[in-house]
């Protein structure tokens, strides 16, 4: 069977013949663009003639080693002349000659990331047909010389910057102030430069044949897949390097042809807020990279129902068709043509996380989209950019009261960045990644180039652009705060530095700005944690609370924390970890004497001294989360944990030590023999516990079983906050919980000391607390034989941190810092197992420990503490696996109820 490598734009029906109805394959085949192209010519939208060269076509020119694969330039002439039937212009031809436009379009959008060629046809002989046509000799020289300037940069790869800066020039010397100023001899001397520039860096002329630069440029679109950019964004994005991407050769109509001819992109909700509203720029007499590189100020989308009143009616008809039509929020351009508005491309609009949530529960009480498709529609970390910093009002005021505010502009993503100047992506790069500077990179626009310099950067300041710009567009899919069209904002390049006005700053100073609000601060500006009260945020919270059956708990050691999470919609303390208390500056002198004793009836006393701290903070914890369970891990690391650091105190002895030699007098030899001798004590006790492999040492259950009076001690402090609470009306639900459990006999040994330190604080009180015993689940061994431990827990908590260690006998410290990123890198681990569940080693162990454990007690309640409870694809896996809760940090709250709802939503279509 013949293949079929080439689709007109009406020839939809046709495509889906060939791979089937499916509008992923379609898209698969088409690219994004080359399908909502065809699509949107199927629903009666004017789009200007044209076809799509398929991603089939590109991956096999690829794999052919950059040739063209049989039969499709033959498909591509039966194509063009199908063009010409349909306009009543033949390419090449020198009276009225077709002109196009090569751009790319893969199955997912990649803004910016790709090349496109413009007025591809254009020759010496065209342009004087087409101003003879025309009239407009400037119109016919700035087609041409824009050619010559994107086929030199596209195709040939010369410096943009070579062709801007004859443009440049050009003006300084005519004293134009915009390139809309420069005359129609500007631009044919500036073409004829163009073609000099081209020759110097080509050592060949400028193509003139029409059929070799539309091949050229086809070609060029295919290479440009694997390029760097578009390697380095899909890396970024998530997207696979093997899809491909398709072309789409368009008919050119023209936006700078007369006054009544503009150019634009929109969004059909804003793409900030989620508000209601089409937002977007266009620009009067200009081609669409002019709006999108941000050379010209643009002006607002709702000038044009000023401007051209009858287009502005058009293009709100067919922006509310194209957003019920596809039932999301769409990015469109457009352009205009003596009065005539014709689409050029729509696609879902990127936004930022909390317009998604909006658009997402918008749509759904118009009745757009169903609730659960609402809940689908908003990934996890889009609710994770909800708790970006945000500055501290007070610190606004003073940095208003000072004079700090430098200028305000476009508010295009939101949330606050402080850092550095950095004034072009590799030093951005350079700075933020590899040396851990906070930056904010400035630029008078972004291009595709600099996205490596943005995903590394706080922040993206631009001086131009607008709300649909590269830097814009950019910065709200991956959530980076980002202000642009900062008009005040000189930027020299040369001198390495920027001014506002007076204000004069160099290279590496700190800058501060509100994607938020579109100001911009000089010096570092305070940052908060915001406080999430966004009612859409709530509302689909809500009704991810609906469709989920997961509960989600929290990891909280402190009250504030606890009352945090509540807040967010935590449903019970999943992990308190009670060694993160011991830390406190008032307590660590009773833990290190407690550590220190040789005696048991000096550590008795020791930990006795402990024991007011522990019950008032568990009888914190009860009282913020009244009503709901409280896991209390009892004490896990390792003892030296709580002393000084051995490195560190054998430095502190030979100071002392040369110190003494030089005292000058008895007085200060005493005292130093003094500190010597406490030292010394210490020293002798951290060289006594010191362990080879701490982590695997005496810690955990081993650590209580070791000193029974420490379970001791925390058990009657948990009981007794419990008894305290639950006389003042708290409704107490304790849950007692044994770390790094390995064999059976460890949690019977516990339980037996936990019961009888119960019973007899129980006895004491007068009171009956009903309390659960548990343990985790950290070891392979204790998952192997869940079935005996589940004979003696009430309860499993899967501590996928320690698990994911154990199973893999990694640290995961030491890991992430050596070896793992390049086993990441070079795809020997296909995700890292600290952030994601390694489904088929330690997820395995999870379920035979799920399954071994009910099978003994089929009331055994699961959950999982580790920081993997906040993470979707983990999430996922729980939900699977029959787990009552996960439990994560008071942020991932929102992010892990989320998580939840897609899971079970998930699970019900598969």
């Amino acid at each position: 069977m013949k293949k079929q490598w080439v689709f007109g734009f009406e020839q939809l029906d046709n495509v889906e013949k060939y791979v089937g109805s499916s509008w992923e394959r379609v898209r698969g085949l088409l690219g994004g663009k080359g399908a909502n192209l065809a699509d949107m010519v199927r629903i009666g939208v004017p789009v200007p003639p044209g076809f799509t060269i398929t991603t089939e076509a590109c991956n096999e020119y690829l794999s052919l080693g950059e040739k063209l694969p049989e039969g499709l330039w033959d498909q591509v002439l039966v194509a063009l002349a199908n063009i010409e039937k349909t306009t009543g212009k033949r390419y090449g031809d020198v009276h009225n000659p077709l002109l196009l436009s090569c751009r790319s379009g893969a199955k997912f959008s990649m803004p910016g990331m790709m090349d496109t060629v413009l007025n591809i046809g254009m020759n010496d002989e065209t342009v004087q047909g087409l101003i003879e046509t025309t009239g407009n000799p400037r119109f016919v020289y700035d087609l041409y010389r824009r050619l010559i300037q994107m086929f030199g940069s596209v195709v040939m790869h010369i410096p943009d910057e070579k062709f801007e800066e004859a443009i440049t020039r050009t003006r300084k010397e005519s004293g134009a102030k915009s390139d809309a100023e420069l005359t129609a001899e500007h631009w044919q001397m500036i073409t004829e430069e163009f073609k000099n520039i081209f020759r110097f860096h080509t050592h060949h002329q400028f193509p003139t044949e029409p059929y070799a630069q539309l091949q050229m440029a086809t070609e060029a679109v295919f290479m440009s897949w694997n390029g760097k950019r578009a390697r380095d964004y899909r890396q970024a994005a998530g997207i696979p390097h093997d899809l491909g991407t398709a072309v789409n050769i368009v008919t050119m109509v023209y936006g700078n042809i007369s006054e009544n001819s503009a150019t634009g992109v929109a969004l059909t909700r804003c793409g900030t807020t989620g508000e209601k509203k089409i937002e977007g720029d266009y620009l009067a007499n200009a081609q669409g990279e002019d709006v999108v590189a941000g050379t010209r100020m643009t002006k607002d989308l709702s000038d044009l129902q000023r401007d051209m009143p009858e287009v502005h009616k058009e293009f709100k008809r067919v922006a509310e068709l194209l957003e019920r039509h596809y039932r999301e929020m769409q990015d469109v351009e457009f352009t205009i043509e003596n009065g005539k508005l014709w689409m050029l491309q729509t696609r879902d609009g990127k936004r930022t996380p909390q317009a998604a949530v909006r658009i997402a529960v918008d749509m759904a009480e118009e009745g757009l989209i169903t609730r659960e498709e609402a809940v689908m529609r908003v990934t996890p970390d889009l609710i994770d950019f909800f708790f970006h910093p945000q500055f501290d009002q007070e610190a606004i005021e003073v940095a208003q009261t000072e004079n700090r505010l430098l200028a305000k502009g476009l508010n295009v993503s939101p949330g606050a960045a402080v850092g550095i100047i950095a004034l072009d992506a590799d030093l951005a790069e350079k700075w933020g990644k590899e040396e851990g500077k906070r930056v904010i990179m400035v630029r008078p626009e972004t291009r595709p180039d600099d996205v490596h310099g943005m995903l590394a950067a706080q922040g993206i300041l631009t001086s131009r652009g607008g709300r649909t710009s590269h830097a814009a567009l950019v910065a709200r899919q991956f959530g980076k705060p980002a202000v642009v069209g900062v008009a005040e904002l000189d930027i020299d390049l040369t001198r390495r530095q920027v001014s506002v006005g007076d204000i004069l700053l160099q290279e590496g100073e700190f800058i501060s700005l509100d994607g938020t609000t579109g100001e911009l601060y000089q010096g570092e500006v305070s940052t908060k944690e915001p406080d999430v009260k966004d009612a859409w945020l709530l509302k689909l919270l809500s009704w991810a609370d609906e469709f989920r059956t997961l509960e989600v708990w929290a990891n909280s050691d402190y009250p504030v924390d606890a009352s945090r999470a509540r807040e967010y919609g935590a449903q019970g303390i999943g992990l308190c970890r009670t060694e993160h208390m011991f830390m406190e500056t008032e307590r660590l002198p009773f833990v290190q004497k407690m550590i220190m004793a040789d005696k048991a009836v000096d550590r008795t006393e020791a930990i006795g001294s402990l024991l007011p701290f522990q019950r008032e903070d568990f009888a914190g914890l009860f009282r913020v989360m009244d009503g709901l369970p409280v896991v209390i891990r009892l004490i896990d690391p390792p003892l030296h944990e709580f002393l000084p650091d051995h490195d560190s105190l054998l430095r502190d002895l030979a100071n002392l030590k040369i110190e003494l030699q030089h005292a000058p007098n008895l007085e200060k030899i005493d005292a130093l023999l003094k500190q010597l001798r406490e030292k010394e004590s210490v020293f002798n006790r951290v060289e006594t516990l010191r362990e080879e492999n701490p982590m695997l040492g005496l810690r955990g259950v081993r650590l209580g079983n070791h000193f029974p009076e420490l379970t001791q001690m925390q058990v009657r402090a948990i009981l007794e906050a419990a008894c305290l609470t639950s006389r003042e009306g708290i409704d107490v639900r304790p849950e007692i919980m044994i770390p790094l459990t390995s064999h059976v006999n460890e949690l019977k040994f516990q339980r037996e000391i936990l019961e009888k330190e119960a019973e007899k604080v129980m006895q004491e009180q007068s009171m009956e607390i009903t309390y659960k015993f548990g343990t985790m689940i950290e070891i392979p061994r204790a998952a192997l034989t869940a079935d005996q431990l589940a004979e003696h827990a009430e309860f499993f908590s899967f501590g996928t941190n320690d698990l994911t260690q154990t199973t893999y006998a990694i640290s995961r410290d030491d890991a992430e810092s050596s070896f793992l990123i390049e086993y990441l890198v070079h795809e020997l681990l296909p995700e890292n197992p600290f952030e994601t569940i390694d489904q088929e080693g330690v997820g395995e162990l999870m379920r035979i420990a799920a399954e071994k454990g009910r099978s003994v007690n089929p009331e055994l309640k699961l959950g999982i503490c580790g920081e993997h409870g906040g993470e979707e694809k983990s999430i996922a896996l729980c939900h699977g696996l029959g787990l009552n809760y996960v439990s994560c940090s008071p942020f991932r709250v929102p992010v892990a109820r989320l998580a939840a709802a897609r899971a079970a939503l998930l699970a019900r279509v598969q």
